[in-house]
């Protein structure tokens, strides 16, 4: 078509591109529409099941490290030799390795993008921060060389460093190399970090936690290359597994627990304390190795000379350990069913009493009895529990745990049960990330989010009135419903993470929860939960592996489910908008009208305008000539109509048998509405209360929202009356709104306090 005035071409482009734009916008968003373009294609080293392909490959690192601690000066020392094996199918020029302690460098991206403000008044305290010396942290990197000592080029990119190779690297080789370093330790509890020293100025001691203490080689895999994203203190650790022999130099009179399994037991403890170890391995409660008067003893004293302890670890992914004479140390011989004895042990000093004696063991032991439960036996030699009063973190076989009484040894409940719940926690660290080994620095709620998940089930066998955190629906309600601009999905980077713990941990464990409870059912989500474990143990997952696996291993299409908690912010608010009520016409006038008595509206007021017009008209035309009424003029008002009213003969002999039974029966058809406010798409779960005092629960499928996001209906059928509905009655989708939840709706009390002004 062609167009000689330049105005109406103008006019029928822009009416077209409405129209475009118009259809566009009406486009159906479509909530069960399939992770196609999200999740990564599978292919031979990750499968569509989200099981390990037939060509999957991960890399291997073996550590020999050696170090020395300085007790006066807080400080570090260590050399390390790495072998690094390369299973990938491809040669590599250089290798990355993590230098985790630069996140305390002066000039760190952690110190340097930390945001900062003024107030217009400030408490002295945040003013002396401004003033601050900058704690002289970071590695000294002394030396970096190949197996025969010969220095190797290398480039410090902040927490990152790039070693060059003089020849790649070819598939199936492996290579040696060597470092030195050095660094300052920090106050944990003046940087709160996951890592470093406590000060006991009563007795002059220190206790040492200690991880990230070693440069690291970084991942290299089949979904990303290099892990070369930095460490700014959030996103925690991707690493590969391997074989650690470590040699630890400390003061002679402290006691160090570390991931793996003592070497030199014979010279670093005394025959008494190796006695006690041995009957400890049979014990049927927690016994002590080194008592609390053996340990205040060592506080006074302070010995100077040294003591080496070594260890050895097989197959894990990291290394930490603790190192104080104020250890007091607890243990207990776990037998697990494949005839090993698996020692729980505790490290804490006296200020941890009485609740690291009573709890922190048995702690240790429980969670690995319900964690065994739903994934796998824990296959290391050790587990250990050790008191750090800043930090609750986690390491292989070794964690990092809070919790400290009040000096008089007494203890307010939220301590008790914070410090239980944290040593369930980090112990549980083990199963997520320390084995099924997930990348920590990218998707932190694949170890935080499945382990809190699994911690909700170890509280609830704890105690049956734990004061859960984390976990139950009705949890993270208050997350859900707060201002979207504070709210990210799941799927978001770890650093990028505004609320972390609601995000990380806390929705993640709900949608778990969810899902076993309400979505899946117990009998098809444990078995796929413990089949995820079981692929994925010793190896390296992603989120897809996971998603995938829970559908394969169960049956479910659980896309929609992915694609709603964990890649949108959007909420669950269904509200149940309309119970109107049917009844089936019995072409019988009498029936009829006796209804029509029945659901009179009688009593109430009429419009106002019949009100006023009863006043403002003195005379109708019917009222003023009589003669112009015909039968109609002349039903009864408490009838419907006569027409409506009079027995239909042949409509009722076209009737069915079966169809005439169910209008003779007297049924009720209620008609149930609902609108999806939220957003979210979630099965519609509903609680029906009769007027004779019975009631049943009713639910359906997520699916239920497929045609229409918006609003759905079901239609009930039933000889009763029908007194209240109630929906999501057992708390279990993480409604937002329960003010929409009922009909009839309930009005809920809200307190409020009277006071007078001074």
């Amino acid at each position: 078509m062609q167009y000689k005035n330049l105005g109406l071409f103008m006019l029928c482009v822009w009416a077209a591109t409405v129209q475009i734009q118009t259809a566009q916008a009406q486009v159906r968003e479509d909530k069960f529409k399939q992770l196609y373009e999200e999740l990564p294609t599978p292919n031979a080293y990750r499968n569509g099941a989200g099981a390990p392909g037939f060509a999957y490959w991960q890399q291997r690192a073996d550590y020999n490290i050696s170090i020395e601690l300085d007790d006066e000066k807080q400080r570090i020392t260590g050399s390390e030799t790495i072998t690094y094996y390369n299973n990938s199918p491809d040669p590599l020029t250089y290798i990355w390795v993590q230098l985790d302690q630069n996140l305390f460098a002066p000039d760190s991206d952690a110190q340097t993008t930390r945001s900062q403000n003024m107030k217009n008044k400030m408490h002295a305290e945040e003013v002396a921060r401004f003033h601050a010396k900058a704690f002289e942290g970071g590695y000294k990197i002394d030396s970096v060389t190949d197996k025969r000592s010969v220095a190797l080029p290398y480039t410090i990119n902040k927490t990152m460093m790039r070693i060059d190779l003089p020849k790649p690297l070819l598939p199936k080789q492996t290579y040696i190399f060597n470092i030195k370093w050095s660094y300052n330790i920090n106050d944990g509890i003046a940087t709160g970090a996951r890592t470093g020293y406590e000060f006991f100025p009563e007795d002059k001691n220190y206790a040492y936690h200690i991880a990230q203490f070693y440069p690291r080689v970084a991942v290299y895999n089949d979904v990303d290359g290099w892990q070369n994203k930095q460490f700014l203190g959030r996103g925690e650790f991707t690493l590969n597994f391997g074989n650690f022999n470590v040699s630890i130099t400390v003061p002679s009179d402290h006691i160090v627990a570390a991931t793996g399994e003592l070497q030199n037991m014979s010279s670093v403890l005394s025959k008494e304390e190796i006695n006690r170890f041995n009957k400890a391995k049979t014990a049927s409660e927690p016994t002590f190795v080194v008592t609390q008067a053996e340990a205040t003893e060592k506080e006074k004293t302070q010995k100077k000379d040294k003591k080496t302890w070594v260890f050895k670890a097989t197959n894990v992914r990291d290394f930490a350990f603790a190192s104080s004479r104020k250890f007091i140390w607890d243990a207990q011989g776990v037998p697990m069913s494949d005839g090993r004895t698996v020692m729980a042990m505790s490290f804490y000093p006296k200020e941890g009493n009485p609740l690291w004696e009573r709890y922190s063991t048995r702690a240790i032991i429980h969670t690995m009895r319900v964690y065994g439960k739903y994934t796998f036996d824990y296959p290391y030699p050790v587990a250990i529990s050790t008191h750090a009063a800043f930090t609750g973190m986690e390491y292989p076989m070794i964690s990092f745990n809070f919790g400290r009484p009040r000096p008089d040894g007494t203890y307010p409940e939220r301590t008790k049960y914070g410090m239980i719940g944290v040593v369930i926690h980090e112990v549980g660290h083990n199963w997520f990330p320390m084995i099924v080994n997930s990348d920590e620095r990218q998707w932190t709620w694949m170890d935080e989010g499945l382990n809190s998940f699994l911690e909700y089930l170890a509280e609830v066998e704890w105690e049956r009135d734990f004061p859960v955190r984390r976990g139950p629906a009705p949890n993270i309600v208050d997350y859900m419903k707060g201002d979207k601009n504070g709210l990210e999905p799941i799927m978001t980077n770890s650093e990028s993470i505004i609320q972390f713990g609601n995000n990380a941990y806390g929705k993640p464990a709900a949608a778990l929860n969810i899902l076993r409870e309400t979505v899946m059912g117990r009998e098809l989500f444990d078995p796929a939960f413990k089949e995820y474990a079981n692929r994925w143990k010793f190896k390296h997952p992603t989120p897809a592996d996971f998603f995938r696996t829970m559908e394969d291993a169960s049956g479910v299409d659980l896309d929609w489910f992915w694609r709603g908690w964990f890649y949108s912010i959007d909420a669950v608010d269904i509200a149940l908008t309309e119970v109107n009520l049917y009844q089936a016409y019995t072409f019988d006038t009498n029936a009829e009208v006796e209804m029509r008595k029945k659901y009179s509206t009688d009593g109430e007021h009429d419009y106002i305008s019949v009100q006023r017009n009863k006043e403002s008209v003195k005379e109708t035309l019917m009222e003023k000539y009589p003669e112009l009424k015909d039968e109609y003029n002349n039903r009864n008002p408490n009838q419907i109509s006569s027409g409506l009213l009079k027995k239909d003969e042949a409509t009722a002999k076209g009737l069915a048998d079966d169809d005439k039974a169910r209008i003779d029966e007297g049924f009720n058809y209620y008609e149930l509405k609902f609108s999806n406010k939220g957003g979210l798409v979630m099965p519609i779960i509903i609680e029906i209360k009769y007027s004779d005092g019975s009631s049943e629960i009713l639910r359906y499928a997520a699916e239920i929202w497929r045609f229409n996001t918006g609003e759905v209906g079901k239609v009930l059928v039933t000889k009763k009356t029908i007194s209240e509905v109630v929906l999501d009655p057992f708390l279990e989708t993480a409604d937002i709104n329960r003010d929409n939840n009922y009909f009839p709706a309930r009005v809920a009390p809200t307190r409020f306090e009277t006071f007078r002004g001074n």
